[in-house]
């Protein structure tokens, strides 16, 4: 399992780098990117999960999230026992990425007054808070990203396995246009909280609290989303699909 542990640190710590560092880019002072908007945070995180996916994907499947992992057990393509090795790499990959955009972005940390907009360089925060819809938003979301892996996996699916990394891409962009502003759409519980523990560990200048109360939203909610995601694909669409 070592192979697989870490292929799924250096392809969580590429989707962090390249996830956050967007956000970054578009958030703190000085940055050449400063003001680039929703549209390209949204687009540079689809990029980031299919360069992830296509970096480990060859020797782990690259799920790169602990609520894709999860699925993958309920529907019988990983043990529980997989599962934990899958879940630490992706945990520990993403605090790797995220120190990188610290080090990285650190003058521009800097040049940022704000600690909350520090913050967002490293985990989600909803635009309303209200726990009960903060949760379901993120349910709903990682439904639809796990489902849409789940249909890739079919072997029989029309489209070629080398192409289904840039189709989830797709489906994380879209997630993100559609879905993304209530939350900042975490959708995997490692993209959230490996980086809200490097927040807290780091001497960020000025930085506020790590927003800890808010922190199980984006954890639980994307494992809710992975089970409801594993039920429709094994007892909706499978039985349809196999009867076809």
């Amino acid at each position: 399992m070592l192979p697989i542990f870490v292929a799924e640190v250096y392809g969580t710590a590429l989707l962090i780098l390249l996830g956050n560092g967007v956000v970054a880019g578009a958030i703190l002072g000085k940055t050449k990117s400063n003001g680039a908007g929703w549209i390209a945070i949204t687009a540079g995180w689809g990029f980031a999960v299919t360069i992830g996916v296509y970096t480990a994907g060859w020797i782990s499947g690259g799920h790169l999230n602990p609520a894709v992992s999860f699925a993958q057990v309920l529907v019988g393509g990983i043990g529980v026992s997989d599962w934990f090795v899958y879940a630490s790499g992706q945990i520990i990959g993403a605090m790797i990425g995220a120190t990188l955009v610290f080090i990285l972005y650190y003058h521009h940390f800097a040049a940022t007054d704000d600690g909350e907009t520090k913050r967002a360089c490293f985990c989600t925060a909803p635009a309303i808070y209200s726990p009960f819809f903060n949760f379901f938003s993120e349910v709903i979301g990682t439904t639809v990203l796990v489902f849409a892996a789940l249909v890739l996996g079919i072997t029989a699916n029309a489209i070629p396995p080398y192409f289904g990394p840039f189709i989830i891409g797709i489906v994380v962009f879209s997630i993100g246009l559609s879905l993304g502003g209530l939350t900042g759409y975490a959708i995997n519980p490692a993209r959230d909280l490996g980086p809200r523990i490097v927040h807290a560990l780091l001497p960020i200048p000025g930085k506020t609290h790590s927003d800890w109360k808010y922190s199980w939203v984006p954890v639980f909610g994307p494992l809710v989303g992975a089970g409801v995601a594993a039920f429709l694909f094994t007892y909706l669409f499978m039985p349809f699909f196999m009867a076809s």
